[in-house]
């Protein structure tokens, strides 16, 4: 009996593909616990002034409540095969449509944006859903059209038919960081399908034809152009924020002015605790700590890919695809956008910025990474990978 268990177990060990990845799980854990560390520090100067200089934690709280529910998720969803999210694909397109019409109709307002929608005390933004089904839906089509991705029928109008069912509300809701974020998550998984690159660069053309007629509509969006080109001809309206996020950066120096010493988040950076979050990391941590973040984030992104590509089957190699395709999409135009690199997108940082919904749906998708990662070393099927 001993024999057989201690033969049990050298087996076990000669499939190390049955468990999760532990670099890439290293990674999520420490850029989630840097992320709430950051947020505390960020958000600390807002919660004291909204509570009467009572609580200097509110938006931690919140946030670390979030963290919890996510890394269940993250467990849950490490233990649950890809196969699952295969057959549930269609079902939860469907939903997500669903809960994307019922904010035009229901929703809140945040800010100015009707994008949540309230159920039983639970604020949440139907369209972070709404972009984790859209990868799903898009590896379950890359596994039907199979090597017939290269033809316009199933490369272009197929995978294009499915994204309009999602953009078309999000067009309507006004969010257009979500339609240019999962517009660019697209395009990765369509290449990675095997969408002939004409069709890709004719859609790269026809998608900046309509930002620029949609800037050219929205009024709001025109200004944050305007903003970002020359923020310092309206340094008091519509280039505050840039520039607060600019001195931010600058005063930080190479080592930062020290963890909890920002002076910007006192109020001077609007939304230091969420889409600028970055700034105030730079401004605590200096160069070197942005630089070491980044790097964090790079690895994180780049072990991705590196579960994706040694994936069990196809389908479990798009989604991981897309799931490390949307982080790393997040990561750039975020960062992009705090340094004045790119216009104001309202695009969060994954693992730090505030938003509850963003970050449990974050790390339920990195649990079905992990659970990929499982089946990495698996031989594949006999199916085409590209």
């Amino acid at each position: 009996m001993a024999a057989a268990r201690l033969r049990a177990k050298e087996d076990r060990r000669d499939f190390p593909g049955e468990r999760v990845d532990k670099t890439f799980l290293i990674l999520t854990l420490l850029l989630l616990a840097i992320g709430l560390i950051m947020l505390w520090s960020a958000s600390a100067a807002q919660s004291m002034y909204d509570t009467g200089y009572q609580i200097s934690t509110k938006y931690l709280q919140k946030q670390a409540v979030c963290a919890v529910l996510g890394l269940g998720c993250m467990y849950l969803f490490s233990r649950i095969p890809a196969s699952f999210w295969l057959k549930a694909a269609w079902p939860l397109y469907g939903i997500s449509i669903g809960m994307l019409l019922l904010v035009l109709v229901a929703g809140e307002s945040v800010n100015g944006a009707r994008r949540w929608i309230n159920i039983a005390g639970l604020q949440f933004q139907p369209s972070e859903i709404a972009k984790f089904t859209m990868i799903v839906l898009f590896a379950k089509l890359t596994k039907a059209f199979g090597t017939e991705t290269h033809k316009f029928r199933y490369g272009v109008l197929g995978f294009g038919a499915a994204l309009l069912g999602i953009l078309i509300p999000l067009a309507l809701e006004k969010h257009l960081s979500a339609i240019l974020l999962m517009g660019m998550v697209a395009v990765v998984i369509m290449f990675v399908a095997g969408t002939s690159g004409k069709w890709l660069l004719a859609g790269a053309g026809a998608a900046v034809a309509f930002v620029v007629v949609y800037v050219s509509f929205m009024g709001y969006a025109g200004d944050r152009i305007t903003a970002w080109l020359h923020p310092e001809n309206d340094p008091s309206d519509t280039g505050y924020q840039i520039l607060q996020s600019l001195y931010a950066i600058g005063s930080g120096g190479l080592f930062g002015l020290g963890f909890g010493k920002s002076r910007q988040k006192y109020l001077y950076l609007p939304f230091q605790y969420n889409d600028y979050i970055f700034a105030i990391v730079c401004e605590e941590l200096g160069l070197i700590g942005a630089l070491l973040i980044m790097v964090l984030f790079a690895a994180l992104i780049l072990r991705g890919f590196w579960i994706a590509l040694r994936a069990s089957d196809r389908f479990s190699t798009i989604l991981a695809t897309g799931l490390v395709a949307l982080i790393a999409v997040q990561t750039v135009l975020n960062l992009g956008v705090v340094t004045n690199l790119l216009p104001s997108t309202g695009i969060a940082l994954p693992f730090f910025s505030y938003g509850g919904t963003a970050l449990a749906v974050n790390l339920g998708e990195m649990g079905i990474i992990l659970s990929i990662s499982r089946q990495r070393n698996q031989t594949k099927n006999q199916e085409a990978l590209l």
